[in-house]
């Protein structure tokens, strides 16, 4: 043994001899509430909103959001300053009229934030570590879905409710501006189900978020150009009566006939008509299809993953 402290060695002890220790550094056990699966599921709804107007993030990642509000904003703001300024007895441009006119705006906005919610988690590969939790793919998508459709929702309401506001300081009728702020709600809600929707769906499939705003900008565009110029052949061979019917071709097309044919407003007529009682319906029904379609199909991607 002196030997063996002098030589400063020490002999490997026999697997019979050693033993193991664990040492309490001063670690506790949780035993508070577990917030469970609705918590987690609100968590990323916010957290995901917020990133949809890039709260949060760096203030390069505000401006486009931004900007799309701005832009949305500022011609309400303008037709308001000028009806008051004139003492017109009503708003120049109806609620849903507006956000017809501004489509290309919401769908924008669509297409750069619908990536921005689901691209990231793909390309770094966060989307397991979600799972790796009680959250479920089902209620990963529900969170996403709803922050989406919610974040259009407020892009949409922005403008209309500077209209009404503006139509109040006006003394316009309150009964005629907030019936038509009600069709312009209504309106709103199609274009943030519809849009939301579509947009996810495409941006689920990619991890590029260059790829994905491209090909939801070219689903829009591409949607709109083919659906005007069928109507335009179809006027020009004396088939005005059904030219409605190709409103179904595009999702901005089909919201404004469709919410013109439930409240009887005026629509776009170089691309857009009132449908008929049965048209009506059967735009009605596609709403609801593609609201619901995109979200099962969402649901269905994100199992795979």
């Amino acid at each position: 043994m002196s030997d063996q402290r002098t030589s400063g060695t020490r002999t490997p002890a026999s697997p019979e001899q050693r033993l193991d220790v664990i040492h309490d550094i001063g670690y506790r056990h949780y035993e508070g509430p577990r917030l469970g699966v609705g918590y987690a599921t609100r968590s990323l709804y916010t957290s995901s909103l917020r990133g949809a107007f890039g709260l949060g993030r760096s203030g390069k990642s505000k401006i486009l959001p931004m900007a799309m509000a701005v832009i949305m904003a500022v011609p309400a703001l303008i037709i308001v300053a000028v009806s008051i300024y004139v003492k017109m007895t009503k708003l120049p441009v109806d609620y849903p009229q507006y956000l017809t006119n501004l489509q290309f705006v919401t769908a924008v906005f669509a297409a750069a934030q619908a990536p921005v919610l689901l691209s990231r988690d793909l390309r770094f590969m966060t989307v397991p570590l979600y799972f790796s939790r009680p959250l479920r793919s089902s209620d990963y998508v529900r969170a996403k879905f709803a922050a989406m459709v919610s974040a259009v929702f407020i892009l949409t309401m922005l403008p209309m409710l500077i209209m009404w506001i503006g139509s109040m300081l006006g003394s316009m009728d309150f009964g005629y501006n907030t019936r038509h702020f009600a069709f312009g709600v209504v309106a709103a809600a199609f274009y943030s189900l519809v849009y939301s929707g579509l947009a996810l769906l495409i941006a689920s499939l990619t991890p590029r978020r260059g790829f994905g705003v491209a090909a939801i900008i070219a689903l829009f565009m591409v949607s709109a150009g083919i659906a005007g110029a069928l109507r335009g052949v179809m006027h020009v061979t004396g088939h005005q009566a059904n030219a409605f019917w190709t409103s179904m071709l595009n999702p901005g097309f089909l919201i404004d006939s469709t919410t013109s044919w439930m409240f009887g407003l005026s629509t776009r007529g170089e691309v857009a008509s009132t449908p008929t009682t049965l048209g009506g319906i059967v735009f009605l029904l596609e709403i609801a299809v593609l609201a619901a379609g995109t979200f099962a199909l969402l649901v269905r991607r994100y199992r795979k993953i």
